[in-house]
């Protein structure tokens, strides 16, 4: 297990709950990337098959983890997208 690598994924992980917040109360999408979320999917992906393959380790969760928050930051944004829509149409 790296040392580093955790601590990147914990830094990481602290900030998705404050996003997660954000992006619920705030019911808006500005401001937001959905393109940059798919890029931090991906990198998480990336990284969860790497563990699963070569490196199995306690890190592995914290993959997983942050992994779940920027699913649900993603369907926030959906959301927020569908209420946008929804009161452009009031």
């Amino acid at each position: 297990m790296s040392i580093f690598e955790a601590l990147m994924l914990l830094s990481f992980g602290a900030a998705w709950p404050i996003q997660l917040y954000k992006s619920y109360t705030s019911r808006k999408t500005a401001g937001k990337s959905i393109a940059f979320s798919y890029v931090v999917l991906f990198g998480y992906i990336s990284g969860i098959t790497h563990k699963l393959l070569y490196s199995r380790d306690i890190v592995l969760g914290l993959y997983f983890l942050n992994l779940v928050m920027v699913l649900c930051d993603m369907l926030l944004y959906y959301r927020n997208k569908r209420i946008e829509a929804r009161e452009a149409n009031l």
